[in-house]
């Protein structure tokens, strides 16, 4: 898909990862609405960088765990921007919460860490299904991450959301194909972001040194993969790990 003057929503696009993303398509010729859940400031940010790239681009807050605002969103995306083409579901949430502490892992916080990373991209999904399929094409990425593929990361919840995440991405391939092609990509340990500054400090040496590379993942290299699963023709229900080399091995 040729990407000059496409729309792009990008969940989670004012975070470390999300903005680099958002960036990414800016320069690829997208249009990009930045959407944020509480902080404005920063997704304004973002879309001021992007408009300086020429490309059209608006902060939209929405809280991706209500069926009715994310509907809101979308309504409201397409009456900045006429169309959606992309979405980029990257809103997530994490909390260190050892493997072994069962004590701390507690309903609340698995509640929310699943809507937020999993049922928050499903709504997503829906409200822009429509609209991909009456024009007939359509892009939808998911940020998972490679906790999705191996029990490991910040939390058992959190690893479970991303699994789920890497299957719902392959179910919505088959409900969406031919138009509508959709991928996953799962990133490893990256640093900068809100996420990381989660982790335990140990976790985080961990993460790197078991590495193949000895290095944190690149979130500019995460975010042109990101790109390129925008602009493909044949690739769909597919999880691409960008991790330094950690779980195939």
């Amino acid at each position: 898909m040729n990407l000059q003057s496409k729309v792009a929503l990008v969940t989670g696009g004012n975070g470390g990862l999300g903005s680099r993303i958002c960036h990414a398509l800016a320069r690829a010729g997208c249009d990009v609405a930045v959407v944020y859940a509480r902080s404005r400031e920063p997704a304004e940010a973002v879309a001021t960088e992007l408009r300086a790239l020429g490309v059209k681009s608006e902060a939209l807050g929405c809280d991706v765990t209500d069926p009715a605002a994310v509907q809101a969103l979308v309504d409201e995306a397409m009456r900045r921007f006429g169309h959606i083409d992309i979405l980029i579901n990257d809103a997530a949430y994490n909390k260190w919460i050892p493997y072994p502490d069962l004590d701390a892992l507690t309903f609340e916080e698995w509640e929310k860490i699943l809507s937020i990373n999993l049922t928050g991209p499903m709504l997503c999904i829906k409200a822009v299904a429509p609209l991909m399929r009456g024009q007939g094409s359509g892009r939808i990425v998911n940020i998972s991450s490679v906790a999705g593929l191996s029990p490991t990361g910040s939390s058992i919840p959190y690893a479970v959301s991303k699994a789920g995440l890497i299957h719902l991405t392959k179910c919505m391939a088959v409900a969406l194909a031919p138009h509508v092609l959709v991928n996953c990509v799962a990133p490893g340990y990256i640093e900068g972001t809100r996420a990381t500054s989660n982790l335990d400090p140990a976790y985080q040496q961990r993460s790197r040194e078991s590495s193949l590379l000895k290095r944190a993942a690149d979130k500019d290299d995460i975010a042109a993969q990101v790109v390129e699963l925008c602009r493909t023709d044949s690739i769909t229900g597919q999880t691409l790990a960008i991790d330094a080399g950690r779980v195939f091995h």
